[in-house]
């Protein structure tokens, strides 16, 4: 439980900065707006800010998620029973087979942390739609017209 308390209490802290930045990262003009149309604060927040404020809050929020997935790891040493580092070093303590169980709980984060990493990947694409960003479509090729156009130029 302590462990827990103690990653969840870290966790929150670095998550209250990254919404807090994110939300600051939207233009003030933006609320003028919304307020000038008659929105509520709520529904500016929502509406609004918000979504502009998610292009910033999701990359720092999956590296916290996976670090904190990672940080899981120092919780072994700390007896908590549901823990995975601990659960492979209790079958490597039964077995006499250490060593093994230590590179199948490496394993295990190295999937853990590449299924985040591929799921946040689709988030952040998610979310940097229409945001004029030429990294938004890491899928497709835009070409450029060199010169003029093409339209009446010589």
């Amino acid at each position: 439980m302590a462990g827990l308390l103690a990653l969840a209490l870290s966790e929150a802290a670095y998550m209250a900065e990254i919404v807090r930045a994110g939300i600051l990262s939207v233009d003030p003009g933006q609320e003028e707006a919304a307020s000038a149309l008659g929105m509520s604060r709520m529904q500016t927040m929502r509406r609004v800010v918000l979504p502009q404020a998610m292009r910033v809050i999701v990359p720092p929020t999956g590296n916290e998620t996976i670090a904190m997935l990672k940080d899981t790891s120092l919780v072994a040493f700390v007896p908590v029973t549901n823990e995975l580092f601990f659960q492979l070093q209790a079958v490597g303590t039964r077995t006499y087979q250490v060593f093994p169980m230590l590179v199948a709980a490496c394993i295990w984060y190295l999937i853990l942390s590449s299924v985040l990493l591929i799921a946040q990947y689709f988030i952040e694409r998610h979310f940097a739609r229409g945001s004029g960003n030429s990294r938004t479509s890491p899928g497709r090729l835009r070409l450029r017209s060199i010169g003029g156009g093409g339209k009446g130029g010589a």
